[in-house]
């Protein structure tokens, strides 16, 4: 009986040691807060956090720029494999509400509108929480920025291989800091180079926050 007694535990113990680690390793990197897994096709949304502006200044460490109140972006996950590692997304749309958007440039007046082209882009999520910003092959990220000046609307446009971000579950967050995008043309009111920053808050999909696991 006795001997029989120990079988049993220590038949229970080891399968308790399998089946910890399995369940585990089913965990996707990307899950939602309410506990359920995102599948490839969803999408995901996120506007600007609360009370933040997206901008784009002309050096790291100035203020003189670009500052819109109100952007977004939609992005479609194409894979989502077991924590640790690293999901995949297309991002299909990056907006800015121009509305909401001022300059504080010699010479402008005003913001008419910022487009993000050759979208889209493939962007990574992995579990340390690095956000990485690529291109399709061949292909730039790139921005088209109109602004109204006394002369009329001039046409900037910049351009970057990739940009870098961070995703923070406290808040359900993707920031970029400082990504620097350089002018490809424009007339000499277009400063050099646009340094782009922005906190996204919160990433959700269908309306519930998104983890990353």
């Amino acid at each position: 009986m006795r001997t029989r007694t120990l079988l049993t535990l220590t038949a229970a113990v080891a399968a308790l040691g399998l089946t910890a680690p399995a369940s585990a390793a089913d965990t996707p990197v990307l899950t939602t807060t309410d506990g359920a897994a995102v599948a490839v096709g969803d999408v995901l949304n996120a506007s600007l956090a609360s009370g933040t502006a997206a901008t784009f200044y002309s050096s790291a460490t100035g203020t003189s720029g670009i500052s819109c109140t109100s952007s977004a972006f939609a992005a479609t996950v194409t894979d989502n494999p077991a924590a640790p590692g690293t999901a995949t997304e297309s991002l299909t749309s990056h907006t800015f509400d121009t509305s909401g958007c001022t300059a504080n440039v010699v010479g402008v007046l005003g913001v008419s509108g910022i487009t993000v082209d050759n979208l889209p882009y493939t962007s990574s999520v992995s579990s340390d929480g690095t956000v990485s910003v690529t291109p399709a092959e061949g292909s730039v990220i790139q921005s088209t920025v109109r602004l109204r000046t006394l002369l009329g609307t001039i046409t900037c446009v910049y351009r970057a291989p990739s940009l870098t971000g961070k995703a923070d579950n406290a808040d359900n967050s993707i920031s970029f800091t400082n990504q620097q995008f350089t002018k490809v043309s424009g007339s000499s009111l277009c400063f050099a180079n646009a340094f782009f920053t922005a906190k996204y808050a919160p990433v959700t999909k269908g309306g519930v926050a998104v983890n990353v696991n």
